[in-house]
């Protein structure tokens, strides 16, 4: 009988080495189950060769595919895929942006976006930034800087994704004001954003941050896929309960 061996990356890296594949792996970012002629589209192939990656990518265990009458839609197969793409794409060179369409798009992700389940972008960062600073989550200052965080292994490291602890004004705060419901003294997820290099609730807390800002209409699907658009409602909310102007929120 033989045992299993260490893991095959090279298998991994040859599926993601094909640049139309790597780009429909980041269209479905998001979470949405997508048809192969959208998928098509964002990847800059014919039909035909799209249907050849996307049975490479199921094949693979990157993606899941189900029928709808004659059509078939596609999504990542799972969180673990949508982690595997975030780590990748930090530390990844960027794409040189040689158009006012792309540049337009590139913000438009950056500034605020849906990470698989939850909210991303700038905006995901600056509400998580927020609720340290206010004492609403405890933990380190939200940066993925080792220099930075104190201890041998600290909570928030690059290793550790359970960065935070909900504390009970923070479950009141974010019950009362955003209408999430939460327990205090709960472990928090964090997700390294890839555009900004800081952390952002993932995890329970950024599924509902996420239901709550699109029930109440305070973002809504932008015309980029992946990104969303900050209602004037949900803008007068940042600032009225997190003092956030995402305009002036900076860079990292």
């Amino acid at each position: 009988m033989s045992s299993p061996g260490e893991a095959d990356l090279s298998v991994i890296g040859r599926l993601l080495a094909e640049p139309a594949r790597a780009r429909t792996l980041m269209a479905l970012t998001d979470g949405r189950w997508l048809p192969a002629s959208m998928l098509a589209l964002e990847a800059g192939v014919a039909n035909s060769t799209m249907s050849g990656h996307l049975a490479r990518l199921v094949g693979g265990g990157m993606l899941t595919v189900r029928e709808h009458g004659r059509y078939r839609y596609y999504r990542l197969a799972g969180p673990h895929v949508a982690e595997l793409v975030e780590v990748m794409a930090r530390i990844a060179p960027t794409l040189t942006i040689t158009s006012l369409k792309a540049g337009t798009r590139a913000h438009a992700i950056r500034r605020a976006r849906r990470c698989y389940d939850h909210l991303g972008g700038r905006l995901a960062v600056a509400i998580t930034a927020a609720l340290i600073r206010d004492g609403h989550l405890t933990g380190h200052d939200g940066s993925i800087d080792p220099d930075r965080m104190p201890g041998t292994r600290p909570a928030g490291g690059v290793l550790d994704p359970i960065a935070y602890t909900l504390t009970q004004d923070g479950a009141a705060f974010l019950h009362d004001k955003v209408g999430v419901p939460t327990k205090a003294h709960t472990a928090v997820r964090c997700c390294v954003d890839w555009t900004e290099h800081r952390h952002h609730a993932a995890g329970h807390l950024g599924r509902d941050l996420l239901a709550a800002f699109e029930n109440r209409d305070w973002v809504r699907p932008a015309k980029q896929p992946r990104a969303l658009i900050l209602t004037t409602s949900g803008q007068q909310f940042l600032e009225e309960t997190f003092q956030i102007d995402l305009e002036d929120s900076p860079a990292v």
